[in-house]
């Protein structure tokens, strides 16, 4: 009787986790429309980076939000982030 709960539940888990990747395609485009209104590559390439960690580029990512009056979902600061730390910081 255990078993077949176990499996949905492991099953939910799976969807769920697909469900949250993120879009790095859409992270870049965000990315082309909105920060390199304030500045280029640059900041995310220069040796004295102040984002050390994954979670520090979310939230570094949510601050430039807030600052351009930006209104996007979870899912679109999700979305940048990870397009930012493919193409540019590499954390794990």
């Amino acid at each position: 009787m255990k078993l077949p709960i176990f499996t949905a539940l492991l099953v939910f888990s799976v969807s769920s986790a697909t469900a949250f990747a993120a879009d790095t395609a859409q992270g870049k485009k965000l990315v082309d429309e909105n920060c390199y209104a304030c500045h280029g590559n640059d900041v995310y390439t220069r040796e004295n980076r102040m984002i050390q960690n994954r979670p520090g580029l979310t939230k570094q990512v949510q601050r430039c939000e807030l600052a351009q009056g930006l209104q996007w979902f979870d899912e679109d600061v999700e979305n940048v982030a990870e397009y930012l730390n493919q193409q540019f910081y590499h954390f794990k």
